[in-house]
């Protein structure tokens, strides 16, 4: 057993805020990751990947991003942040290393890793809300003989050209991934929603960071926030039905709440290219034969690749799903300062405006808590 303070699961961006918001406080905290670099989810997204919030508001505690920064820092950008701040205040990190199990023990918990065991009183779990890529399993899904690709595999257009690509999944990446193919020179692209998405814009009016409104809302009852956002959208975006995407019923801040989905949030050009028709919305896929996608509506396609924005899942289960601390969709039943078992912490597994500042927040105060718990010791 190797003995700790306090142990943190995950190297990006929750886990290195938990890290750096405890080593602020004289405490050294051990950082446990699968992956050999801190960020890994970040260096396998997509090549024109940057930020869907404003720098402001997405760093890691107390540590803002160099003077200048743009106000939507890059993929890259947001890794070298990273790596700047890994191992402030001695933070230890063990990378490599993939945690297996955490278990209750006599002084707190035991986390088993690839590595060992390690022994804390306090353990933050920072896997992060999209931990494992989601690939529905369609009927004929194992009979595809075109690609198959998930978002996280995917880095640019350059391979599909001239190619017939199917964007499966109209989230944030779903949409983008679809722009970038449409423009990036492939031979035609469908994008596949099966249910409409919340759509804001990344940059609001006057050119402030949509999350500028954003924040504040999620502070309001969903009722008024919701009608305010469906205002906001009728205003800037507009009406898409006549191209697929209407408006869904349920709110952008009533879906959060009830399913933990983020709103697909664009640029301007990517609501431009669908006017334009640049790539074609189409229904739900329904099943899958050697060449043929079927669609719920009935109708068929034929594209030479499936990329894949379905998402992630947690993954959560297998480390402490034994434990009592998950709700019934596999979400932490408390997180943030509150523990959801006595030393037992989650970071970032809430969906919100500037998902990394309110992670870092998060951070801040369950620092201050483990600060306190750890002299009462």
């Amino acid at each position: 057993m190797h003995p700790r303070q306090v142990v943190i699961i995950g190297a990006g961006t929750s886990g290195l805020s938990a890290a750096v918001a405890l080593a602020d406080r004289g405490i050294r905290p051990l950082v446990v990751d699968m992956a050999d670099q801190v960020g890994s989810s970040w260096r396998s997204r997509y090549d024109r990947l940057c930020l869907n919030t404003g720098r402001q508001f997405s760093h890691l505690p107390k540590r803002p991003y160099p003077k200048g920064t743009p106000t939507y820092p890059t993929r890259d950008q947001v890794i070298a942040h990273l790596e700047q701040h890994a191992t402030d205040g001695g933070i230890e990190l063990r990378l490599g290393c993939s945690t297996e199990r955490i278990e209750r023990s006599r002084d707190g918990w035991r986390v088993i890793t690839s590595d060992g065991a390690f022994e804390a009183p306090q353990v933050v779990m920072a896997t992060g809300y999209d931990h494992e890529p989601f690939v529905p399993e369609w009927p004929g899904r194992e009979s595809w003989t075109g690609d198959l690709v998930h978002s996280s595999n995917y880095a640019n257009p350059t391979a599909f050209a001239g190619r017939k690509v199917l964007v499966v999944g109209s989230g944030s990446s779903g949409l983008e991934l679809a722009f970038d193919l449409a423009t990036g020179g492939a031979g035609k692209v469908w994008l596949s929603v099966r249910t409409p998405p919340n759509i804001m814009l990344r940059e609001g009016p006057l050119g402030l960071p949509g999350d500028v409104i954003a924040i504040p809302l999620h502070n309001s009852p969903i009722r008024i926030a919701d009608a305010i956002a469906r205002f906001g959208r009728r205003i800037v975006i507009g009406d898409l039905s006549e191209f697929g995407l209407p408006v869904p019923e349920e709110g952008i801040f009533a879906r959060s709440e009830r399913l933990g989905v983020a709103p697909a949030i664009v640029d301007r050009e990517v609501i431009t290219a669908i006017r334009d028709c640049a790539f074609e919305v189409v229904g739900a896929v329904d099943s899958l034969t050697n060449d043929t996608v079927h669609l719920v509506d009935g109708s068929i396609i034929r594209p030479d690749v499936l990329v894949c924005a379905t998402g992630f899942r947690r993954g959560l289960a297998k480390l402490v799903g034994h434990l009592g601390v998950l709700d019934d969709q596999g979400r932490p039943t408390s997180t943030g300062k509150v523990p959801a078992a006595p030393g037992l912490r989650f970071i970032g597994f809430v969906p919100r405006a500037a998902q990394i500042g309110y992670a870092a927040k998060q951070a801040r105060h369950a620092a201050k808590a483990i600060a306190k718990e750890l002299r009462a010791r």
